[in-house]
């Protein structure tokens, strides 16, 4: 459990978005015929894994954000989600203007519960992250962000923090960075994510920036940081690189483990939201 959290069993649902908008410029030719997010990394689309990662946190009602040209295709592929036990939405993003504007156009989903929400290219793996997961999905109040340790941390943003593990700044891209945790593309956050998302300003790139948010719930005191050991994987899949090393991944740890990452299906079975007679 998080510290400077207590678990409740909220009388509410946590709902979910994955964001997968975007044009995918690192990743032409091959995202000029499809989006990004159904590119394969090895025996599944790649949308198929922050999908699961909402599910194993044991969220059933999920919004698919994408741009107008690509989101038919998620549609095709999921449909309502019944099949799967769950209920899928779909909104459109028509430009990428950061992914805080998520919660301004998931507004009306997202109601009065709390969320999470995933970038459509980020792949979570870990033995004990379902319950982690599950943990975060029964936050009261504030916000979960989860750092990961990279070599290369000035190609994120990156946590400052203090001596005993608590995040005192965020600083996008810092050319001096403060520590070697990058920020993962993972969100837990109360309702109050929405008035916070609409108050703020375009960054000098015009997007809404999550570091934004985050600050926001830093300065009330509210916001909190897993730091995923080393025995947690956490790929990024937006270059041609990233795309080849997840998926050897994913196969290595399949075939030698003999687990499944990312199955849908298997986890809706898991959470008994679907019989195993389901094909």
């Amino acid at each position: 459990m998080l510290p400077g959290f207590t678990r409740h069993l909220c009388d509410r649902d946590m709902k979910g978005i994955i964001l997968a908008g975007g044009l995918g410029t690192r990743l032409h030719p091959l995202t000029l015929v499809t989006s990004k997010q159904l590119l394969p990394i090895y025996d599944k689309p790649m949308i198929y894994y922050p999908l699961s990662v909402l599910m194993q946190a044991g969220i059933r009602e999920v919004l698919i954000i994408s741009t107008p040209h690509d989101l038919p295709r998620f549609e095709a592929l999921f449909g309502d989600g019944s099949h799967l036990g769950i209920q899928l939405s779909y909104a459109e993003q028509e430009e990428p203007r950061g992914i805080a504007e998520a919660f301004i156009i998931g507004e009306s989903f997202i109601g009065e519960e709390n969320v999470a929400l995933i970038l459509g290219d980020n792949i979570f793996y870990g033995n004990t992250l379902p319950t982690l997961l599950k943990s975060c999905s029964q936050l009261e109040q504030g916000g979960i962000i989860f750092g990961y340790q990279v070599k290369d941390p000035q190609r994120y943003g990156v946590l400052d923090l203090n001596k005993v593990g608590e995040v005192v700044d965020i600083i996008e891209k810092p050319a001096q960075p403060p520590s070697s945790y990058a920020v993962t593309g993972l969100y837990f956050y109360d309702n109050e994510v929405v008035n916070i998302s609409k108050a703020l300003k375009p960054s000098p790139r015009g997007e809404l920036e999550i570091t934004d948010v985050n600050r926001a719930y830093l300065a009330r005191g509210l916001l909190r940081a897993h730091l995923f050991d080393p025995g947690f994987a956490w790929l990024d899949t937006g270059t041609f690189e990233a795309l080849h090393q997840a998926s050897n991944y994913v196969q290595a740890i399949q075939e030698r483990q003999g687990v499944q990452i990312g199955s849908i299906e298997a986890i809706a079975r898991e959470n008994s939201w679907i019989s195993n007679d389901c094909k």
